[in-house]
């Protein structure tokens, strides 16, 4: 047995001078997305804007159909809540309806092959007719936004949604605008990775349509490059692949919130990752302003994208004062990030989103908290093997500090070695009125903690 032990409203352009731009400040009216170079001249920039929604009055009864593969904390503890509060009729369309089933006893659960938006718009056809169609799943965003297109409903543009998905569809787009180009080729399925030409050693190797840290790679040679695509073809078979230049500096995420007339951004955070070749997030330290010019630097890539309508997860990297995208994930940031947001900032973040998608327009100030401080940390096996010991579930107060521990992984449950954040053992998410403060907690918390693996 061993035993691992932790221990008001401005223009999207700020000039370079400005100071860093609060949390939930408001972004000007958002722009119609500059026409990217891997779309035809007449594509997206004429797409219609979402139908708009009321302003006000009650939402209570209106139907929601949400789409979702696994249960994932963001809906459960998030999503469905604020449903409920809203007093939305919701239906859940999943390919694993026993998993939500068994975690909300009672929700209206209909299999569905949700991957497939022909599948999602008969099912949701056969029944009540929707108000809203919604997702917060990476690989869901296209067939949900293709489903509400299809049913007249506030969607975000399922063009946009394929371009964040689509790494390298992405970094084709962005290179139109020279400040985000990033030396990338991509394989095809059926491509011999010895013959690909142009891989920029050193290199991050990662499935185009991939998620997370699954599968990503950081290579340094042609040898533990073709190596690398093996081993990740046997695991995805049929899977392209996409090899990026590698890209050095601080990492950090923009999280933001729009209507597609109005953004906001509701903060970010620092990431701390693993040790190269792989990069599994360990730590996410919340950043109420990032300098401006970064932030300006971020927005005009989404802008680039399409990206504005609903809530928008952005993962960059900042070298030498320069910010480059690493990737758009168009939904809330998940692993309880989101939930930690909605506790620290005091709004009803993710009934926002819901509204949104109903049609509603976001208020000019979203009320948001400000002075305080969050970080999330991830205990990470580091071993094959069968959790045979490991803390339970905590809510504690620590002096000002409020600490949720979550376990990831249940006591007896057997695991290979990832290398993702599949290998998390649990989150511990913390806020307090400063950044010292909620350190020497969660520091603390994990020193007395301890997660013993058998291999």
């Amino acid at each position: 047995m061993q035993t691992m032990q932790t221990t008001p409203s401005t223009d999207r352009t700020d000039p370079p001078g400005e100071s860093p731009r609060p949390t939930g400040t408001t972004i000007r009216t958002t722009p119609a997305p500059r026409s990217p170079s891997d779309a035809p001249s007449a594509a997206p920039t004429d797409a219609p804007a979402p139908r708009p929604g009321p302003e006000s009055g009650p939402v209570s009864g209106r139907h929601l159909y949400l789409l979702a593969l696994n249960p994932t904390d963001a809906v459960s503890e998030g999503y469905l809540p604020a449903a409920a509060q809203l007093g939305l009729d919701l239906t859940l369309l999943t390919d694993q309806p026993e998993a939500h089933r068994a975690r909300h006893p009672g929700l209206t659960v209909l299999q569905c092959d949700v991957r497939d938006h022909h599948a999602v718009i008969s099912t949701i056809s056969a029944h009540r007719a929707p108000d809203a169609v919604f997702s917060n799943s990476d690989h869901l965003q296209t067939v949900t936004a293709l489903a509400a297109d299809y049913f007249g409903l506030p969607a975000k543009d399922w063009r946009a949604t394929l371009r964040a998905k689509d790494k390298a569809q992405m970094r084709r787009a962005l290179a139109a605008t020279g400040e985000h180009r990033v030396h990338s080729v991509e394989l095809a399925p059926d491509q011999d990775p010895a013959a690909l030409t142009g891989v920029p050693y050193p290199c991050v190797l990662k499935p185009r349509e991939g998620v997370a840290s699954e599968d990503v790679v950081h290579i340094g040679d042609e040898a533990a490059f073709l190596r690398h695509c093996a081993e990740i073809r046997a695991r995805r078979p049929g899977a392209a692949l996409v090899a990026e230049e590698y890209l050095p500096g601080e990492l950090g995420t923009l999280e933001t919130l729009g209507d597609g007339h109005r953004l906001h951004i509701v903060g970010g955070f620092r990431t701390d990752l693993s040790p190269l070749p792989y990069f599994i997030e360990e730590r996410l330290t919340y950043v109420p302003a990032h300098p401006a010019p970064v932030v300006a630097q971020v927005l005009a890539a989404l802008d680039t994208l399409g990206v504005g309508f609903g809530v928008c997860h952005t993962e960059f990297v900042v070298h030498q004062g320069r910010a480059r995208i690493i990737e758009v994930n168009y939904r809330s940031i998940g692993d309880q990030g989101d939930l930690i947001l909605q506790r620290l900032l005091g709004i009803p973040l993710f009934a926002h989103v819901l509204l949104v998608h109903l049609g509603r327009r976001l208020p000019a100030d979203l009320g948001a908290r400000t002075g305080g401080a969050a970080r999330l940390e991830y205990p990470v096996a580091d071993r094959a093997g069968t959790l045979t010991a490991a803390p339970g579930p905590a809510d504690l107060t620590l002096g000002d500090v409020t600490l949720t521990y979550r376990p990831a992984r249940a006591v007896g449950e057997r695991h290979p070695l990832y290398r993702t954040n599949r290998d998390y053992l649990g989150t511990v998410r913390a806020t307090g009125p400063d950044q010292s403060a909620v350190d020497r907690a969660v520091t603390g918390f994990l020193a007395r903690q301890s997660w013993e693996i058998t291999p």
